[in-house]
C-alpha cells in the first residue's frame, strides 16, 4: 500500500476547471459557502486577471445563492486583494494550506457551518488536504496554467500517486 494515499488526498469531486462545477449540484448537496484557491485555480499562473469564463461562473454561483470567498496561500496580499475587488468577494491570503486555520476563518467570516462548504483548488498537498482537515469537501480541479512556482512543480510530481481515485466526476468538452 502506497502511504501517501490516504483521506486527507481525496477530493470529495474533480472537475478540469472551476467552470466545469455544476453551481445547482452543489446547492443540491447543501453547500451555502463556496471557497477558492486564487492561483491557478481562477485566476492562471501567467497572468494577472480571471478569464472571462471564471467571472461568468461567480456569476451563476452568486445568482444561485452561494456565498464566495478566495482563500489564497499568496503572500502578495494587493495581487489577491486585487483579484478578490475584481470578482467581487471577500479575501484571505497568507493561508498557509494545509493549515485548516485559514478554511475556518473564511467559514466563520461569511458566517456559514464548515459541512455547508466546499473549497475548490488546484493541489492535493495544499487545498485538498487543507479542506479535509477543516472538515470542509475538497473540489479539486486542473491547474489553468502550467507555469508554476518550482516548489509547487516538485509537488505535482507526487500529486497522482498521492490520490486514492484520480477519476473526474465532471469533464468540460472544451
Amino acid at each position: 500500500m502506497n502511504p501517501l494515499k490516504n483521506a486527507l488526498a481525496q477530493p470529495w469531486r474533480r472537475y478540469h476547471r472551476v467552470e466545469d462545477v455544476d453551481v445547482d449540484e452543489l446547492r443540491t448537496q447543501g453547500v451555502r459557502l463556496v471557497l477558492l484557491d486564487r492561483d491557478n485555480t481562477c485566476v492562471p499562473r501567467d497572468r494577472t486577471a480571471p478569464p472571462e469564463s471564471v467571472r461568468a461562473w461567480f456569476d451563476r454561483a452568486r445568482k444561485a445563492g452561494l456565498a464566495l470567498c478566495l482563500v489564497s496561500n499568496n503572500f502578495h496580499g494587493t495581487e489577491v486583494a486585487a483579484s478578490a475587488e475584481d470578482l467581487g468577494v471577500e479575501k484571505i491570503d497568507h493561508a498557509m494550506k494545509p493549515a485548516p486555520f485559514a478554511l475556518w476563518a473564511a467559514c466563520d467570516k461569511m458566517g456559514v457551518p464548515r459541512e455547508q462548504a466546499v473549497l475548490i483548488g488546484d493541489q492535493v498537498f495544499t487545498d485538498v488536504a487543507a479542506a479535509n482537515l477543516a472538515g470542509v469537501r475538497p473540489i479539486l480541479v486542473d491547474p489553468q496554467s502550467d507555469e508554476d512556482l518550482w516548489y509547487t512543480q516538485v509537488f505535482r510530481l507526487f500529486e497522482e500517486g498521492a490520490m486514492p481515485d484520480p477519476s473526474y466526476t465532471g469533464a468540460s468538452e472544451a
